[in-house]
């Protein structure tokens, strides 16, 4: 994400700074300071175990630290001084850069910046980088009552239907009368002998 810069310094959300020390005292005794308000242990003469301790809590906050994607530079925020001689318009993503200057030793500096300024610092190298912001939502999509049909459609209800002698299924309440033909055949039937019994009457 190309990150501009406009004049006005509330546009983004300010960028932060960590900054640990490894501070000396007159009784040859030396103790740890953070930019935060972190509790840190008490005074040592043990110089090399809080440079240790140092170094973890510098790792603690760095793993801690969400970089945000919004923040301001750090380094534009100092006017560039973190590399001087070199100007440069602040551009492209937000990373966290830890600087150290091993000849010294004693200072170690976490702060976000933008990816136009991390390579031109002094001993510092990426630590993190910001996480892209979440698209923005879609248009909101038309409720379901409004897409669907306020009620289902009405399904007729139909009898099951009823199992007749040959396989076939005919629908409830049509039972398997006689045909017609076989009306009509019984009839003809009947009245052939009629004609008969009046016939052998008559000739006899």
């Amino acid at each position: 994400m190309a990150l501009t810069y406009p004049d006005a310094p509330s546009a983004r959300r300010p960028g932060r700074c960590w900054t640990i020390r490894v501070v000396g005292h007159r009784d040859r005794t030396a103790s740890v300071t953070c930019s935060s308000a972190c509790a840190m242990p008490p005074r040592s003469r043990d110089l090399a175990a809080l440079r240790r301790f140092a170094e973890a809590h510098v790792a603690a906050h760095a793993r801690a630290a969400a970089v945000h994607h919004d923040a301001a530079c750090w380094c534009r925020r100092q006017r560039c001084a973190l590399h001087e001689g070199t100007r440069v318009n602040c551009a492209g993503s937000v990373v966290l850069v830890l600087r150290h200057d091993p000849a010294v030793g004693q200072v170690w500096t976490l702060t976000e910046v933008c990816s136009a300024c991390a390579p031109l610092m002094p001993h510092a190298r990426v630590l993190g980088r910001a996480v892209p912001p979440p698209p923005p939502p879609r248009d909101a999509e038309p409720e379901g009552d409004a897409r669907r049909p306020s009620s289902a459609p009405t399904v007729p209800t139909v009898a099951p239907p009823r199992l007749v002698p040959g396989g076939f299924s005919a629908p409830s309440g049509s039972g398997p009368g006689p045909g017609p033909e076989r009306v009509v055949g019984r009839r003809r039937g009947v009245g052939r002998r009629r004609g008969r019994a009046e016939a052998e009457g008559t000739g006899g």
